[in-house]
């Protein structure tokens, strides 16, 4: 274990943004720290100002998560680490927003970050998770996860994310391993300007802080919410929501054709 009972806390795409206030509230928490992006100058900047301020190991690792070798790297340091016992997922690519006109090497790069490299390095570090019996998951996704009329491609890739982690929720459900969705609406960070997106055109009044969305988000893993919708004021429309999708899923199966398809 890392010096400090609370362990390490391996936080992604954390050179700015939400992945840099989860960095600042984990170690204000008591969490040790390994930060991954690619941004390796920002990174030691941001670990610098972290030790000096709260006084825990902090580590970088310098990677794109979009390039196979480096997430497997990254993999390998995080597995062999046995001090871990929290792996925040939130490095992710947006834009590609129409298929026709997308450069298709663009969107092969958000689906190895949005997909790949999140389901990856989950599974580097689930295993030592459940072998230790503590420990979490967090996924962040998107409430676009719910919308398509932003593009196909960024939505697919955050609904993958909600199901993955719907699913990873029921295979640790009695085990002292905790895991988390967060559904962030807009959120001001430089994701936006990155993506080629102009957050100041959207109403003032559903743009989020990334202070405030992470701080939501952790009150949620507190409470141990499977899924955490920083933005939602009333939980039952989310209770109503899943409890409908299952009640649909449960009458998609039958033994022949529905009687429209009858020829």
């Amino acid at each position: 274990m890392s010096k400090n009972d609370k362990g390490t806390a391996v936080v992604t795409g954390a050179s700015s943004g939400i992945g840099a206030v989860y960095a600042d509230r984990l170690a204000g928490q008591g969490y040790d720290l390994v930060l991954v992006a690619r941004r390796a100058d920002r990174l030691q900047a941001l670990a610098e100002k972290l030790r000096h301020d709260h006084g825990h190991n902090v580590s970088v690792i310098s990677a794109d998560l979009s390039d196979d070798g480096d997430v497997r790297r990254v993999e390998q340091s995080i597995s062999a680490d046995e001090t871990v016992t929290l792996l925040v997922n939130n490095a992710g690519l947006g834009g590609q927003a129409v298929v026709a006109t997308a450069d298709a090497d663009a969107a092969e790069r958000m689906i190895k970050v949005n997909v790949v490299a999140l389901t990856r390095l989950t599974r580097a570090v689930l295993p030592g998770l459940l072998a230790r019996n503590r420990g979490g998951i967090v996924n962040i996704a998107s409430v676009l996860a719910f919308d398509t009329s932003f593009g196909g491609i960024y939505s697919g890739t955050k609904a993958y994310v909600v199901n993955f982690t719907e699913a990873l929720h029921r295979e640790v459900a009695g085990t002292g391993v905790t895991v988390q969705v967060v559904l962030p609406g807009a959120t001001r960070t430089d994701f936006w300007e990155l993506s080629g997106g102009d957050i100041d055109q959207l109403p003032k009044e559903i743009v989020m802080t990334a202070d405030d969305m992470v701080d939501a988000a952790l009150v949620g893993l507190a409470r141990g919410e499977a899924v955490t919708v920083p933005a939602l004021a009333d939980t039952g429309k989310l209770d109503t929501f899943l409890g409908a999708r299952q009640a649909f899923y449960g009458s998609l199966h039958a033994d022949k054709p529905a009687p429209r398809y009858a020829a």
